[in-house]
């Protein structure tokens, strides 16, 4: 199974209204089997959440791309690829 690191970083005008929009975004992902694990990292700095069930690395970084996160450019959202043994 491919899975995908999405690594999520705060940018410095960070809105907070954001984060209920993107909760739900996740839970969405969890309900349609996409989401395999996520977290906020305890500096409050950002988080990180795991893709699964999909094709490619394209097809994970489109669907990043429909996050609340980087729809309202809250931010930085990179998009790795994840190998495991």
């Amino acid at each position: 199974m491919k899975l995908y690191l999405v690594m999520a970083l705060r940018k410095p005008d960070f809105p907070a209204d954001v984060i209920g929009p993107h909760k739900d975004w996740l839970i969405n992902l969890k309900i349609e089997g996409q989401l395999h694990m996520a977290g906020g990292f305890s500096d409050g700095s950002g988080g990180a959440y795991v893709l699964k069930n999909l094709d490619s690395l394209e097809q994970a970084r489109a669907l990043v791309a429909t996050d609340p996160l980087a729809l309202r450019d809250a931010s930085e959202l990179t998009v790795h690829e994840w190998i495991t043994p």
